[in-house]
């Protein structure tokens, strides 16, 4: 008996929804056959160019349709997709490239085509290249028309990695996330429980594929149920009201900061968002939308991270309890451990562990991390918490420092290495300021080697072309000596001394 994949979804749905709408993307529109097929072709087109059991497909484009169908090819072959932060310098890029060691790289022009081949110039890798936003020979369609729509039918292990998310940087550098097919069956069974999703669900995809939100909050939960997922290349309020608009959408990852924009320009003679779910930020739009009566739109919050699929624990389980997280999705299993691993009572701190069909197989070619965490059959997650009277978990806070800015996680010390690269500045400390619109605002202190002369313009320009410009400080403070305790910079007193707050934990929940 073999367990049910994510290759036989698509195959399944093809029979049951024959005449549905799978996949809506621009001029794209494809009913469940046809979505079906170009799995088939993007299969054998990476079958073709050598991708096999345990390959590595890698995508630096924006958000597209086309991450789904590789997604899809890829779980019939027992390969895996990594969607890049397609905001990454050059750089950057190659440092993934050169590190995921794809055999095939999908890539676009628009927007990021410099970055793209500045990544190539660096590069050590030679994978195969397809260009997904033109056509002709090099193209990804032309890749695709080449081939056949017969399933490559076969035996595939659910617990083999599929999608990789590479996390924020930890210890310097960013690391793969290895999620299967089961961690995405799980997560799809989950969200479909906390949203109510359904074969009438219209999920639209305005979130980034880089981080598992996306994922998570509808894409998977509407893959599985046979819904429809609508795509949008880029987040603009206006084009993102009239594809609500036009297909009916009923849920969509959406930020505040996007909302707000959406409900300044709504027109009730040209919109309707009438069928739309607003999930934790229904009031943000400022009475648009009823109230969301699902169990993550009534009790939203939890706890999570991409390396447990997402939130592992979700307030809409048993209802919102005494700790600020909720309780464990019935896929997971959570523990408050010691540095022992031994299970701390009741209302005492611990880190948070996870076991279960949620946790993934680990980073992608970083064995001794995943042996440090990945102790004892549970996921380390570097994250405090403490269980409550009631059952339910409370999240206290990281046990590695984090500036949380919009959707987007912060490690100070990929940017504090970017800034020590620069030949005026000894040392830097970077620290999360309170802000009103993005959660937190980044700040560097800086101190400067003697004699050296350096503005603050000059540094955070610096930072904009060497990594993702939302890792950049928006604002610099210099100092004579970063102030140290235990040898070990003093963030703590730097938040003293410069306003610094507002990180995950307390009050806050993350996801």
């Amino acid at each position: 008996m073999t367990h049910t994949t994510l290759g036989d979804i698509s195959r399944e749905h093809r029979r049951s929804y024959p005449l549905a709408t799978a996949i809506v993307d621009d001029r794209y529109r494809l009913t469940w056959p046809e979505f079906d097929d170009r799995i088939n072709r993007a299969a054998h087109a990476l079958q073709a160019a050598g991708v096999g059991e345990g390959d590595r497909v890698l995508w630096l484009g924006q958000t597209s349709f086309r991450v789904f169908e590789l997604l899809g090819a890829c779980a019939k072959l027992g390969a895996m997709v990594c969607p890049a932060n397609w905001r990454q310098s050059g750089e950057e890029f190659a440092f993934v490239i050169d590190d995921f060691d794809p055999k095939v790289v999908v890539w676009q022009e628009e927007e990021i085509g410099d970055a793209v081949r500045a990544a190539r110039k660096l590069t050590q890798r030679d994978p195969v290249w397809w260009q997904h936003d033109t056509e002709g020979e090099g193209s990804y369609e032309y890749a695709l028309a080449a081939q056949t729509t017969e399933d490559p039918w076969g035996s595939v292990d659910i617990d083999l990695p599929v999608l990789v998310i590479y996390t924020a940087a930890i210890g310097g550098r960013p690391n793969g996330s290895l999620l299967t097919q089961r961690n995405l069956l799980a997560m799809a069974t989950e969200a479909s429980y906390l949203t109510r999703t359904s074969q009438e669900s219209v999920f639209l995809n305005s979130g980034p594929l880089f981080h598992i939100g996306n994922f998570q909050w509808d894409a998977m939960a509407v893959y599985v149920q046979g819904g429809t997922n609508v795509f949008v290349r880029r987040v603009e309020a206006e084009a993102v009201l009239d594809i609500i608009t036009a297909e009916g959408v009923t849920s969509a990852f959406l930020m505040p900061p996007t909302i707000i924009q959406m409900t300044q320009i709504y027109d009730a003679d040209k919109h309707d968002v009438s069928a739309l779910r607003g999930g934790p930020f229904t009031p943000v739009w400022n009475g648009l939308l009823p109230p969301d009566t699902t169990p993550w739109g009534a009790t939203p919050g939890g706890f999570g991270q991409t390396e447990v699929s997402g939130l592992a624990v979700v307030n809409g389980h048993g209802g919102r309890g005494q700790g600020n997280s909720g309780r464990p999705s019935p896929l997971a299993r959570v523990r408050i451990v010691d540095v022992e691993g031994n299970e701390q009572p009741i209302g005492v701190p611990g880190e948070i562990v996870v076991a279960g069909d949620v946790v993934h197989a680990g980073y992608w070619n970083r064995p001794d991390i995943n042996r440090q965490r990945m102790r004892d059959g549970w996921w380390h997650t570097t994250d405090l918490g403490r269980r409550e009277n009631d059952g339910s978990i409370h999240f206290i806070g990281t046990m590695t420092r984090m500036i949380k800015s919009a959707a987007e996680n912060i490690y100070p010390v990929e940017v504090e290495n970017c800034l020590e690269q620069h030949p005026a500045v000894r040392e830097a400390a970077l620290i999360g300021v309170p802000d009103p619109q993005f959660t937190q605002s980044v700040k560097a202190v800086v101190a400067l080697v003697e004699g050296a002369e350096v503005t603050a313009e000059e540094l955070i320009e610096h930072c904009r072309v060497r990594i993702a410009s939302y890792k950049k400080p928006r604002t610099v403070e210099f100092v004579n000596e970063i102030p140290k305790r235990d040898g070990a910079k003093d963030y703590e007193a730097l938040d003293e001394m410069f306003g610094g707050g507002g990180y995950p934990g307390g009050d806050n929940v993350r996801a």
